[in-house]
């Protein structure tokens, strides 16, 4: 997918998360929600990549973050803020059912 974005120097998830928020010049707390929350998407879904992962992944996440962790609805929206930040600007990946929850 042709963004006009540089190309990430990074290899590290993570870092290239890092790297595009800093692109795109989000505030330093935003940065660090951001990846506490991909973060522990990730380990959600242990041992796999995000990019092996889809629609199925994001929305079980979600719900444990609602159902059994009982999070705010504010730290729930940041959670979903963050995970799409990860798939729309560092894995150039689309998931536009998301844009309704």
């Amino acid at each position: 997918m042709e963004t006009g974005r540089p190309k990430l120097q990074s290899v590290r998830l993570l870092d290239q998360l890092r790297e595009r928020i800093r692109y795109c010049h989000y505030s330093l707390r935003t940065e660090q929600a951001y990846v506490f929350w991909v973060r522990r998407f990730v380990r959600f879904h242990l041992p796999r990549h995000p990019r092996a992962m889809g629609a199925t992944e994001v929305e079980a996440f979600l719900t444990h973050l609602a159902m059994e962790r009982h999070v705010a609805p504010s730290t729930h929206k940041q959670a979903l803020a963050a995970v799409l930040f990860l798939y729309r600007q560092v894995l150039d990946i689309d998931l536009p059912w998301l844009q309704h929850i």
